[in-house]
Parts: structure tokens; sequence; C-alpha cells
């Protein structure tokens, strides 16, 4: 494939003087809203109100605002104009179809509210009712769960009511917000061990990092628990009792893989979709997303690069049916994690570390060099196939964090050209609008909406 891819002494009391003066007058801003709110404590509520006049984080909708943050960003976008928050959470999440980002902001009394903005003017929409975490110290999660045609904010934290629980009585406090007006269902689920959430659809899904799960519908808040011992294996599929998981949900139902095969319980199993050229009992799914799974297969043993090479597919996770395939290294030591599966609001790509996916046209990319020994890792995609990463990083979030040397891919031929190395790169685009993110000297988290470039 292509590859273009200083110690000061301050001596004197005048000095002494000015320095007491300098630190007087550069108190800074924390960054916090200075409104309390109370929390809500039915089992559903309105939970939402209107946008406040002023609140922080701060928008700022510039291109007027002087001060405003000015970043470094790929040609396709222009800072001339766009809107910023001040103060946002690490984790946002998107409502593709009507253009909402959903955000976290942390209030005065140390807890936490939701906050909407429509990413194609910057205008803040509805905000929720502060809320406390279980964890303190960090920001309660966030993601979006669609179902019925819906989508629906979802933040969860994890951990005790207060001191002196015995373990048994740790529980996930999960708010589910409708992404349209804000209305909300507040869910209190015990749990033993570090849950794992997962949003797929069309329910929230919570794992052990096991088999055993609870499902949360987020119409109604209503709770299912599903033991390991439920679920239905394929007939003989010996692995598929082993290192048994729930990797996520299917509109068909649980996805489900073993040390290798996976199935959906009910509906259908990877040895009878296995792509071309791939051996059918080798397949591991190593994510969900936008109804599609990503999983790896080992090449037929016959084939000449079965040693060296592992075959990636796309599947459609109702039917299981291989829509596209690509051939990539196999890598010298097993990641402990692998990358996860990104798409644009159209659904019409899928990238994943160094993959790239043209599900339109059915070709598939692997970003390497000839012999696998550097490759570019993807970490956001546009609904026209314009994908941006960065080389020499070890995931997205180093690369969206500024790290290694930035690139853009063209799905046309899948080759990959460098960026200046100031370059930051977009979280997401969606309403035409690039997202972007940065930290500034305060260490607050800043926000960033640039357009498109005419």
């Amino acid at each position: 494939m292509r590859q273009r891819i200083v110690r000061l002494t301050l001596v004197g009391g005048v000095v002494f003087l000015a320095l007491l003066l300098l630190l007087a007058t550069c108190g800074g801003s924390s960054g916090e809203s200075g409104e309390g709110g109370t929390a809500g404590t039915d089992a559903k509520s309105r939970g939402a109100t209107a946008p406040a006049s002023s609140a922080s984080p701060s928008v700022k909708p510039s291109p007027s605002v002087s001060g405003r943050t000015v970043l470094d960003v790929p040609p396709q976008y222009t800072t001339a104009s766009g809107w910023e928050i001040v103060g946002a959470s690490p984790d946002i999440a998107f409502s593709w179809p009507t253009g909402t980002l959903a955000y976290l902001e942390r209030t005065a009394d140390r807890r936490y509210r939701v906050r909407t903005l429509d990413t194609a003017t910057g205008k803040l929409g509805w905000r929720g009712e502060a809320r406390q975490s279980l964890d303190p110290e960090s920001y309660p999660r966030l993601l979006t769960v669609s179902r019925q045609d819906r989508d629906f904010f979802v933040t969860w934290s994890y951990g005790k009511a207060g001191d002196g629980l015995a373990p048994s009585e740790t529980f996930l406090s999960i708010d589910v917000y409708a992404a349209a007006d804000g209305d909300r269902h507040h869910v209190e689920l015990p749990w033993s061990g570090a849950p794992a959430v997962t949003a797929s659809g069309p329910d929230i899904v919570v794992s052990d990092g096991d088999a055993n799960v609870a499902l949360i519908d987020p119409v109604t808040g209503g709770t299912s628990k599903i033991a390991a011992s439920e679920l239905k294996y394929p007939k003989g599929c010996t692995a598929c009792r082993t290192l048994t998981e729930v990797i996520g949900q299917t509109g068909q139902g649980l996805l489900v893989g073993g040390a290798r095969e996976f199935w959906v319980p009910g509906g259908w199993y990877s040895r009878d979709v296995a792509p071309k050229g791939a051996d059918p009992a080798s397949g591991v799914p190593t994510s969900v997303a936008a109804g599609m799974v990503l999983a790896k297969w080992q090449p037929e043993k016959s084939s000449k690069r079965a040693a060296t090479h592992e075959l990636w597919t796309v599947h459609d996770a109702a039917s299981g049916k291989a829509l596209v395939s690509v051939e990539c290294h196999r890598p010298a030591i097993q990641p402990g994690r692998y990358p996860q599966a990104v798409v644009p609001p159209s659904g019409d790509y899928l990238i994943a570390g160094n993959l790239a996916f043209d599900l339109v046209a059915r070709k598939g990319y692997c970003l390497e060099d000839e012999d696998g020994s550097s490759h570019v890792t993807l970490a956001s995609v546009t609904d026209d196939g314009i994908a941006y990463g960065a080389r020499s990083v070890r995931d997205a979030e180093e690369a969206l964090a500024g790290g290694g040397v930035p690139v853009v891919v063209d799905f046309v031929d899948g080759a990959d050209e460098p960026l200046p190395r100031d370059v930051r790169l977009p979280v997401a685009e969606t309403t035409g609008v690039g997202i972007f993110r940065t930290t500034d000297r305060e260490d607050r988290a800043h926000l960033i909406g640039y357009p498109r470039a005419d």
C-alpha cells in the first residue's frame, strides 16, 4: 500500500512585591458553575430545564469573541467561525439525527449535570438537574443508545452510597435522558465487581466482563438480568464454552463470544457466516457499532499468508452476513484491548485502528507498511469518506491528543497524506461541523466546533 502519508531567582523587595501583585491578579477561573440545583429522587422526572443565560462550561459562539481559542486544523475546516465550550467532560455523546451533542459540566458543589448543544449553531439546548456521582473525584461516564428510532443519552457511575457498606452493596447509578427533550429515568442497579457498560442498542447492557448481564430498556427504565447459565450455545462449538463473554447487543439479541467463534443466541452463528478465505472456526468479535460487528479471523491453513496475517471482516449485526474484508499483518503481541469501531452519521464507513472500510463500495484497507512494521491509527471519519489519524501513536486517544504524525486518509484509494505536525484532529464531524478537543494551561478541557471550509 502507498504511504504518503528556567530557574528564576528573585532578589530584592521590589521584585518580591511585584510577584505578589502578579499572583493576586491571575487567580483564574475554575470553570465551575455557581449553580447548584437539586438531584431528582423520583423514578421518572422531567430532569431538564431550559437553557440558562450563562453557565459554565461557557460557550463562545465565535468569530467575534476576542481571546477565543484558535487551533491548527486540517484544511477541510475553517477557524474563521465556530463555537467553543470551556470545561467540558472527557466523555461526549451525539444524537446523529438531530445534530445534538451532550457533555457533562461540574457544578460548584461537585455534582454534575448533562448539557446539550446544537452542533450546527453552537446554541445551548436543555440541561439536566445536578446529580451526584458515586465517584465524586471523576465524571460519570456518558454514552448514547438508540431504541425505537429514538436516541437517549446515558450517564452512569459505580460505587457505594456511603461509608461502611459491604462490598455486595455496591451499585450502578444510571440516568437515561431522551436526547430530544431531556426527559429522564433514574435506575439503581446492585452490582458486584467492576461493570462493563455498553450501548450498541437497543438496550443498555451491563456486563461483569464474562457472560452475566443486565439489560436496561432506555424507554421505560425497566431492568432484566440474564445469567450465563441461560445462554444457548451453538451445537458442536466446544470453544464457545471457554472464556465466554457478552460482547454487546444486536437488534436480534446479545452478541456472545467464546475463546473462538461467536454467535447470537437463537440467531446466527459465526461458523455459518465466515468470510471467504477464513478458517470458519477461528472468528473473534472485537467491536459492535451501528448495526455492524467487526471480527478477526485466521486465514485458511492452506493460505500462503496464514502464518503472518489475519483477516478482518465487517458483518451485518442482524444477519451475521460478511460485508467486506481485508488482510493485515498479525501483531507480534496481541493487544489487551482491541480498537473500537467508529462509524460516521451516515453509516457508510467504518474505521478501527489501522483498518478502514468503505461499506458502500465494499472496499477494505489495511493502513500499514508492506512489512507491517509501521501503521496509521485512525481516530475519526466523516460522511464523505475522509478519515483522520496519526502515525507513531499507541491508540486513537493519543492521536486526538496531538501525538504522533497526523495524517488524512481518503477512501478513494486508501492512501494517507501527512498533515502539518501541529494540526489537531477532529473527534467527529456532524452537521458539517468538525468537533475538536484541546486543553489550556489551567488544565481545562476545551471543546471546539469549526465548520467545513467552503
